[in-house]
Parts: structure tokens; C-alpha cells; sequence
């Protein structure tokens, strides 16, 4: 049979059919244990019956009407973002790209407000903010960008993880107006900053009256161990993007303020024909509910935590193992060498993972995991990382 998709994947040989809890079955019947979430989508697994009694039970009753209109559904949802993020206002949107547009337009309203003819935005190397014009500009990945010029102006690149650069940067330009950082990189590498670095550039943003905007998009709803991950640091940015596991699979992406940048857009700077669509907001609600009833945040930070203390014993050792890190239940095992081949052969074996930055295996399971599942997916990773680098 023709495909008439366009060529924009290089997916890999197997087709999925259902999905329970952490475990898919493709066409040919065969199990798999997912440790990838559907790039950390997936929080709850697959399947999960409170999100599909959410999901079911408000197809049935209504799916949109357009922002034109209150949608009761989605001011709960704000209300309830605002209280695990301590923001005060929300956007919502359709995906992770579309939260960091909004918080773009967000930085350059606020520039202009303070009369910059040009606002810029201090952004990472090895970031990924997503593939938008200006989402794919703000990336730290030439890879990403190639082939897309003209790209948007009005962002300034520095190394991340390194106060010093951005301090340069402030002594040097008085167009900035926000810094947008991811606070763990997840396409990057799974690159954790040290202790203190978020404190920093939130120092930094109050002595140069910038906005300090963080993309959680990956890292955000419990991934971590906490709701979000400037919480482990106990510092508050100005906006923060949130997507992927938000829904749990149904697209919705939102985009949080709050002080002076919660009242930035005003009716007419910005819009979403779907976004916070009653479908959308009470998969969300759902997804909230269950996160919060199975204290899945501590369940996160738990298993995390005995997933990187196993690595660590069984792996760092090994030659080729540069560096095992991580976050909650977003772990990367760095070797010396491409190992792309590693997620072929995990799939031969029956585990779902990824390789980013060509060299970090990188594990994102759902935060349904049990001890029991992280234990397989220790044990699998482990045997195909060492096999790997025996060969």
C-alpha cells in the first residue's frame, strides 16, 4: 500500500495497536515495556480508565465551542495549574511549541512595554523549545534549524549551566528582556544544572528587570519528582510552558504567568482556535486528579532516585560510561560513542527507549511505574548498555 505521509519520521519497524498501564502490544500481538512515555507524554501509561471515562464521558456531552465563549471546564483547570505552579494566570494552547510561542510574545510585549526597539531573549545551547519558526530559532540545535532560513531574530545564544556567560550578557546589551532555559535539557542530553543555577538567573532577571521564563514542557507534572522543576529549588520564574504530560496523550499545552507578566496579553494580542477546549481541559482535569490521588510526584522522586543509585552501581564503571544523571523519572546515561543502534535493539528485546544527542540513552517511564517495572527496566538497560560496549 502507497504512503502518502509525509516523509518527516524515520520511524522505527513496529506498529502499535493497545496499551495497559506501562506495557504496549503491536500488531503481531508482542509485548513491550515502555520507558520512553511517548517522550514523556504518557505519565499515567496507557489506557488509563479515569482518563478515559474523562475523555468518553465529555465526548458525549460536548468537545468545543471556540474561545469566543467561557468554557467552565478550563477555568477549573487554570485555577488548579495556578495553585501546584503558584502562577496566576494560564493561556492554553495545543502543544509545547505553541506555550513557548505564547511566552515569546509574552517577552517581546513586555520589552516593548519598557520601550526596547528590539527585545531579545537569552536562550541555551543544546535547548530544544520545539519547531516553530521561532521555537526552532530559540533551539540550540543547527540541526533543527537547518534549511529554515531566514530564522527569527531577536535571540542571543549562551552555554548553559553558566551564570558568568549570561552576567556578560547583561553588562553588554540593554535589549534583552527575558531568558527562557529549560531546567533540566531533555533533548539536549538530559543536561542537569548545578545546585543554585535557577536561584541565579532568577537574581540576575530582578536586578536587570527581565522576565524569567522556564520551558517545563518535558520536565513539568511530577516528571521530576516535584509538580515543576523550579520547585526543587524553591525559585519562582515569571512564566512557565507546560505540555506533553499535561493530557496524557490528548494535545493541550499551556503557558503560566504570573506578577508582572500574568497581564501582558490582552484580548486580541493572542488566541487558539482549540486550545482549552472542554475535551482537552477535562482529560487534564483527569490526568491532575490521578497524579494527586497516587501521589505519583513522590512515587517519582522515589523511583527516580533508585533507578539512578542502580545505574550508577552497575554501570559507571564500565569503560565508555561517561556519566550517569538525572531528575525524578528523567535519567540519561551519557557514553563516549553514537549509540543510536541501542533503540533498535532494545525494541528487539521488547523495552521502548530513546537516544538523544546522539550519545545518552535517555529513560523517561510513566510515573505509574512500580518498583517491580523500574527493576525490568534496570535490568534490561543495563545488560543492552553493557553488551553495547563489550562488542
Amino acid at each position: 500500500m502507497k504512503d502518502h505521509l509525509m516523509s518527516t519520521y524515520a520511524r522505527l519497524p513496529v506498529q502499535f495497536e493497545r496499551g495497559e498501564g506501562v506495557w504496549l502490544w503491536d500488531t503481531e500481538g508482542r509485548q513491550y515495556l515502555d520507558a520512553l512515555s511517548g517522550i514523556a507524554v504518557c505519565g499515567l501509561g496507557h489506557a488509563h480508565p479515569s482518563v478515559a471515562e474523562a475523555i468518553s464521558s465529555q465526548a458525549g456531552r460536548l468537545i468545543h465551542t471556540s474561545n469566543l465563549y467561557g468554557i467552565p471546564l478550563q477555568t477549573k483547570l487554570a485555577e488548579r495549574l495556578c495553585l501546584l505552579s503558584a502562577m496566576q494566570r494560564v493561556f492554553f494552547c495545543n502543544s509545547g511549541a505553541e506555550a513557548n510561542e505564547a511566552a515569546i510574545k509574552i517577552a517581546r510585549l513586555y520589552g516593548h512595554g519598557r520601550d526596547i526597539e528590539c527585545p531579545a531573549i537569552i536562550v541555551m545551547e543544546n535547548s530544544f523549545h520545539g519547531r516553530t519558526l521561532a521555537t526552532l530559532t530559540a533551539t540550540g540545535s543547527r540541526r533543527v534549524q537547518a534549511g529554515f532560513e531566514p530564522l527569527v531574530q531577536g535571540f542571543i545564544r549562551v552555554p548553559y549551566n553558566d551564570l558568568d556567560a549570561i552576567r556578560t550578557v547583561a553588562g553588554n546589551s540593554s535589549d534583552v528582556a527575558a531568558i527562557l532555559v529549560e531546567p533540566v535539557q531533555g533533548e539536549g542530553g538530559v543536561n542537569v544544572p548545578d545546585p543554585g543555577y535557577l536561584a541565579g538567573i532568577r537574581e540576575i532577571c530582578d536586578q536587570q528587570n527581565w522576565l524569567m521564563m522556564l520551558d517545563e514542557i518535558q520536565t513539568g507534572i511530577g516528571r521530576t519528582g516535584q509538580w515543576f522543576a523550579y520547585q526543587h529549588d524553591r525559585t519562582l520564574p515569571d512564566v512557565v510552558t507546560a505540555a506533553k504530560a499535561l493530557g496524557n496523550g490528548v494535545p493541550i499545552g499551556a503557558c503560566l504567568a504570573r506578577g508582572k507578566a500574568a497581564e501582558v496579553l490582552q484580548p486580541g494580542s493572542h488566541g487558539t482556535t482549540f486550545g482549552g477546549n472542554p475535551l482537552a481541559a477535562s482529560a487534564a482535569m483527569a490526568v491532575l486528579d490521578v497524579i494527586e490521588s497516587g501521589q505519583l510526584v513522590a512515587q517519582a522522586a522515589r523511583l527516580g532516585t533508585q533507578l539512578l543509585t542502580g545505574f550508577t552501581e552497575r554501570l559507571s564503571a564500565l569503560d565508555g560510561v561517561r556519566e550517569i544523571r538525572g531528575s525524578g523519572l528523567m535519567i540519561g546515561i551519557e557514553l563516549d560513542r553514537p549509540c543510536g543502534e541501542l533503540v533498535k535493539t532494545a525494541l528487539d528485546c521488547g523495552l521502548l527507549i530513546n537516544v538523544t544527542a546522539e550519545r545518552v540513552v535517555r529513560l523517561l517511564p510513566p510515573l505509574i511505574t512500580s518498583e517491580k517495572q523500574a527493576a525490568m527496566i534496570m535490568d534490561k538497560v543495563s545488560d543492552l548498555v553493557r553488551d553495547f560496549l563489550t562488542e
